[in-house]
C-alpha cells in the first residue's frame, strides 16, 4: 500500500511534536514535510530529541505551495490567527487540512471577530470547515477539504454534555463547567507564569472571564439543544504536563437518576472506540487516560441539592488536539478509525 503524504506545519511545539510521535508508527501515512521557523535547516530531533527515532526530519520553513506539493494531507498546528492566512493556499493547490488552531472552528465570522478580536482572513471557508468531533459529525468529515479539529477543553465538554442537552436529559440553563488543564495546553513559547518555580506547587484559575473556548463550546451545545446555549467555564491550571479534567454542574430534568443517565451516555457511546462511561462509584482521572485518545466520563448525582455532576477527562494533546487530528485524518482518508491511535495509555 503506497501510504499518504502528509505535512505537518508548526512541527515544533507540543501539539506538533505529539502529532510527528503518532504518525511515525502510523501504518498508512508517511511524514513528508514538516516546518518550523525557529528550526528552519535543522533536524527535528534538535527540537525533540525523543522523536530521534522517527528519523531526522528536516525542518522547512513555511511555504505553503511546496507543501502543496510534497504533501497530500496536511496538519496545522501553527498558532492561533496564523493558520487562516495559509490555508486557503493549501486547498487552492488540492491539499486536504486538518487545522489544530482555532481560526476555523467558529461559523460566523462576525463571532470570530467578537472573541477573537481581529477579521477573519478567509471567512467564506468558515462555513465549508467541518468541525472535527468525530463522535458527532463523523458522517461528513470523511468528504471535508477542511477539519476544524477541536479545542481541547471544548472535546471534554461536549462529550460529556452533548448527549445529554441532545436527548432533553438536562436543563440547558445554568450550566457550569470547571475545567482544569496541565501545562502543555499553553503552548510551548517561554511564558514566566509557566516556569516550574513559578507554577510547581500552585494552583490557579485564569481567563476566568471571556476565555475563547466559551463560544466554541457554546456554538456546539446549540447544535445538540437545537437551541442557544450560555454557559458558566472556569479554566485552571495544574501543576502537570499533560491531561485535562473537566467538572461539569447541571441540573437533570424530571426523575433522571445518576444510572439513568449513565446508561443513556453508555448507550450513546457504546459503539465509540474512544470513549468510556464509567461504572456507579468510579470517577475519572487524568492519570488514567495519560498518552492515548481516550476520554473517560463519570457520573454522579447530589439528592441533596438536586445537582448533576458529570467529569471528563482527556489527555489534551491526544484526544484533545493529536490524537483527535489522526482520528479524522483516518475518516477522511477512509482508513479504520483507530489507525495509528491504539495505544493504552501511559502509567505511573
Amino acid at each position: 500500500m503506497e501510504k499518504i503524504a502528509v505535512g505537518i506545519l508548526g512541527a515544533t511545539g507540543y501539539t506538533g511534536g505529539e502529532l510527528v510521535r503518532l504518525l511515525a508508527r502510523h501504518p498508512a501515512a508517511r511524514i513528508a514535510w514538516v516546518t518550523s521557523e525557529r528550526y528552519a535547516g535543522r533536524p527535528l530531533s534538535d527540537a525533540f530529541p525523543h522523536l530521534r527515532s522517527a528519523g531526522d526530519l528536516p525542518c522547512q520553513k513555511l511555504e505553503p505551495a511546496r507543501a502543496a506539493v510534497e504533501c497530500q494531507v496536511v496538519f496545522c498546528a501553527m498558532p492561533h490567527l496564523t493558520s487562516m492566512a495559509v490555508i486557503p493556499q493549501l486547498l487552492a493547490q488540492g491539499c486536504r487540512v486538518v487545522d489544530l488552531s482555532a481560526d476555523f472552528r467558529l461559523r460566523d465570522a462576525r463571532v470570530f471577530q467578537e472573541w477573537y478580536g481581529v477579521e477573519h482572513k478567509a471567512p467564506e471557508l468558515l462555513r465549508e470547515a467541518v468541525y472535527g468531533l468525530p463522535e458527532r459529525h463523523r458522517a461528513v468529515i470523511d468528504k471535508a477539504r477542511l477539519v476544524a479539529n477541536p479545542g481541547c477543553y471544548p472535546t471534554s465538554v461536549l462529550l460529556a454534555l452533548g448527549p445529554l442537552l441532545e436527548a432533553d436529559a438536562i436543563e440547558p440553563g445554568g450550566i457550569v463547567i470547571d475545567s482544569k488543564s496541565g501545562v502543555s495546553g499553553a503552548g510551548r513559547s517561554a511564558q514566566q507564569g509557566n516556569l516550574l518555580a513559578e507554577l510547581n506547587e500552585g494552583f490557579r484559575a485564569y481567563k476566568v472571564i471571556g476565555h475563547r473556548h466559551i463560544a466554541e463550546m457554546e456554538q456546539e451545545l446549540a447544535g445538540y439543544a437545537g437551541r442557544p446555549i450560555q454557559i458558566r467555564f472556569t479554566p485552571h491550571l495544574l501543576p502537570q504536563s499533560r491531561g485535562i479534567l473537566s467538572s461539569c454542574y447541571v441540573r437533570p430534568r424530571g426523575e433522571r437518576s445518576a444510572a439513568s443517565i449513565r446508561e443513556l451516555l453508555a448507550w450513546r457511546y457504546e459503539q465509540e472506540p474512544f470513549v468510556r462511561i464509567l461504572p456507579e462509584g468510579e470517577l475519572p482521572a487524568t492519570s488514567d487516560v495519560r498518552g492515548a485518545n481516550f476520554c473517560h466520563i463519570g457520573v454522579a448525582l447530589d439528592k441533596r441539592t438536586g445537582w448533576l455532576l458529570l467529569f471528563s477527562t482527556i489527555d489534551n494533546l491526544v484526544k484533545g488536539a493529536a490524537g483527535q487530528a489522526i482520528q479524522n485524518f483516518n475518516l477522511m482518508t477512509g482508513r479504520p478509525e483507530t489507525e495509528g491511535l491504539d495505544q493504552m495509555p501511559l502509567f505511573p
